[in-house]
């Protein structure tokens, strides 16, 4: 299916990792997101979803954060051909640090719903502070010095 939208569609693919938890909670099926998300990949999707840090659901930091680089690597030397991980489930302002220095780059999409709309502010206010602690992250700032400048991030962080 993915194949044939990519066929005629321009747009952008997201591939989501419905189905992943049974997958990979069983050792003995064998299922690694390395070997999985290639096949994605060759289907055409251009953003893929990895999951995220102290995410709601089963997988720990290490390996969200393996799952992304692996669709940050090239699958042939002559042909890059990445994908941008998607960072997901329960994530606010409080990971971007901790995701931009583990993956070691910005190169990512976060997508952060609770993060946005749970802002004590409102929605404006969490789209201003979900983009302060970004800024900070890629900065090297750290959070509380940001809050200090972002009345938005402030608030925030009292309410993370």
């Amino acid at each position: 299916g993915v194949v044939a939208l990519r066929r005629h569609s321009a747009l952008p693919i997201h591939g989501h990792r419905a189905g992943w938890g049974y997958l990979s909670r069983c050792p003995q099926l064998g299922w690694d997101f390395a070997a999985w998300q290639p096949i994605w990949r060759l289907a055409g999707v251009d953003h893929l979803h990895v999951n995220g840090l102290r995410n709601k659901f089963s997988e720990p930091d290490d390996v969200v954060l393996a799952a992304a680089r692996s669709v940050l690597q090239p699958l042939w030397a002559d042909r890059p051909m990445t994908v941008m991980p998607v960072f997901s489930s329960a994530q606010t302002g409080l990971q971007a640090h901790d995701t931009v220095s583990g993956l070691g780059s910005a190169d990512l999409i976060c997508t952060a719903g609770g993060g946005i709309f749970g802002h004590p502010g409102g929605v404006t206010a969490g789209v201003a502070a979900m983009r302060q602690a970004w800024s900070a992250a890629r900065a090297g700032v750290p959070l509380a010095q940001a809050a200090e400048q972002h009345a938005e991030l402030q608030q925030a962080l009292r309410f993370w």
